[in-house]
């Protein structure tokens, strides 16, 4: 009999949770690919509401993975949204581990 700790783990045992909530990884996988974004065209691209992206965005900033810059444009608030390394190293992280489940599933 083989102990736990001798066991490898399941990939899908290490995801990170917090990139793994639906709303959070779409987030996530809109902010790889670009330099920053508004929360404008966040907010279209996603499909969420002002609200709900605001809560989901705090928690990625709590984690370190993006970085929110408030300014003022025409004395109107205006913030811009952007991975940082941290979240960019975890987000490669992630999507390896996933990629490493769905080549191992069978055909």
């Amino acid at each position: 009999m083989s102990s736990p700790e001798s066991e490898e783990r399941h990939p899908l045992a290490d995801l990170d949770r917090v990139i793994h909530s639906p709303a959070r990884l779409m987030v996530m996988t809109y902010l790889y690919v670009v330099d920053e974004v508004d929360y404008v065209y966040l907010t279209h691209l996603t499909g969420l509401t002002w609200g709900n992206l605001a809560t989901h965005i705090s928690k990625l900033e709590e984690a370190g993975y993006v970085e929110v810059e408030k300014t003022f444009v025409d004395k109107k608030p205006y913030s811009v949204i952007r991975l940082t390394k941290e979240g960019r190293k975890a987000f490669q992280e992630y999507k390896s581990k996933m990629q490493q489940v769905l080549d191992d599933l069978p055909e």
